[in-house]
């Protein structure tokens, strides 16, 4: 019978233990740190010096505070249409005048010579389209009295012509004193013929070229009072009757043609005329609805007129009332109004604040449900107004974000609340 043999257990050396104990702390720091340790950049903010609004889903409407100047609704600009020098100021800046007013008188003595030698062309075109019209009835008169004459003549020898022929036909007198007569009264007959056809064709043509003599002189007697009426801009009246508005004038003073004087404004109904950025040219029309605040009323407005031209940046629009005109309201206020770019809709809204300086509305600090956070969040925003950008793309209704400035953070990917 065989003997049995005795299995002694190995064991595992203390060397190889330390070696797995190693491996087992490295695997355990990886996974610590890929899942539980947040090795992005961050820094301790305290939320005493940061503002944290939430992103709400509501009515949303776009417009823009611009500012804008009170206008009388209707003015007349007063232009000097002949410059010269100031001799008598009529009626000062601010008075209510009367259409046909006289407000300025300006002096003018080159301008004065000028015209005096102008008439004086005129008058002696004048005179020479009646010395044409003179001549063309007295050549009409001569051949009229020629036609007349031969008319005249020839009805003189039609008896003879008549008494001969039947004489010479019962042979009762010579064939030369026959001819003699007939060639006279054929003479008188083609000279009678062809002073009535002359007379004729200088009748039509007598007839045109005095419409365009009577065409000329109307013309000239027009341009005669054109010439006069220069001298009588060198008094300037009211247009309309109003408050006039003028630049500084003193007697003496030089005003050249063509230059502003002033305007006079009819007090019966105001505009608003409002700058707006240019930025906006292609989105602001005609019809866009804004609204104003005075003495604690609001007052509706409505664009009527655009004007396209840039300057400075800016351009102008005219915008009207749309119901009742503020009481006290005077030409020149300045007024803020709120000008609405599109209709009113539903949309994600996010407060407007300081962070939108530093991220251009690209990202935003998004705060954790622990609210003990807050993580960059990469966001896409859409139209605006001086309260709220609508969101479109990065956050939803309920979430909170830091809104306030962010110079003071130095750019770190996470923010701890203290």
């Amino acid at each position: 019978m065989g003997m049995d043999r005795k299995i002694e257990k190995k064991r595992i050396s203390k060397g190889k233990l330390v070696l797995i104990g190693g491996v087992l702390l490295v695997v355990a720091f990886v996974i610590y740190t890929l899942f539980f340790l947040d090795s992005r950049s961050s820094e301790t903010v305290n939320t005493d010096q940061i503002l944290i609004h939430e992103v709400t889903e509501s009515a949303f409407q776009e417009f823009i505070e611009v500012s804008g100047t009170v206008q009388p609704l209707r003015s007349t600009i007063l232009d000097a249409v002949e410059g010269g020098v100031v001799q008598e100021v009529m009626v000062e800046s601010g008075e209510m005048v009367e259409q046909g007013d006289t407000l300025l008188v300006l002096s003018n003595s080159n301008l004065q010579l000028s015209v005096m030698q102008q008439e004086a062309g005129i008058y002696d075109q004048i005179n020479n389209v009646r010395n044409s019209r003179l001549n063309l009835e007295q050549n009409h008169l001569r051949l009229r009295e020629e036609l007349a004459n031969a008319e005249t003549q020839m009805a003189l020898l039609e008896p003879r012509f008549r008494r001969d022929s039947a004489l010479y036909e019962n042979n009762l007198i010579s064939e030369q004193e026959f001819e003699e007569t007939r060639h006279n009264y054929r003479f008188q007959q083609r000279r009678y013929e062809l002073n009535y056809e002359s007379y004729q064709k200088d009748s039509l043509q007598m007839q045109n070229q005095l419409v365009q003599l009577d065409n000329s002189e109307e013309r000239m007697w027009q341009s005669l009072e054109g010439v006069q009426q220069i001298l009588t801009n060198l008094v300037v009246t009211a247009p309309i009757s109003g408050q006039l508005s003028t630049v500084e004038l003193n007697q003496g003073q030089s005003v050249s043609q063509g230059e502003r004087l002033g305007q006079i404004d009819q007090l019966d109904g105001f505009k608003i005329r409002v700058e707006i950025d240019e930025f906006y040219l292609s989105r602001v029309t005609a019809g866009l609805e804004g609204s104003f605040p005075f003495a604690g009323s609001r007052y509706n407005l409505v664009i009527t007129r655009l004007f396209p031209v840039i300057q400075d940046g800016r351009f102008q629009v005219d915008m009207d009332f749309t119901g009742e005109v503020p009481e006290g309201i005077r030409r020149g206020q300045s007024v803020r109004v709120r000008l609405e770019l599109g209709d009113q809709t539903q949309a994600v809204l996010l407060a407007r604040g300081g962070f939108y300086q530093q991220t251009g509305g690209s990202w935003i600090y998004r705060v954790d449900d622990s609210g003990e956070r807050a993580y960059r969040q990469q966001i896409r925003l859409g139209r605006g107004n001086t309260q709220y950008f609508e969101v479109l793309e990065g956050l939803n209704p309920g979430d909170k974000v830091i809104t306030s400035g962010y110079d003071t953070f130095s750019n770190s990917e996470v923010l701890i609340l203290n």
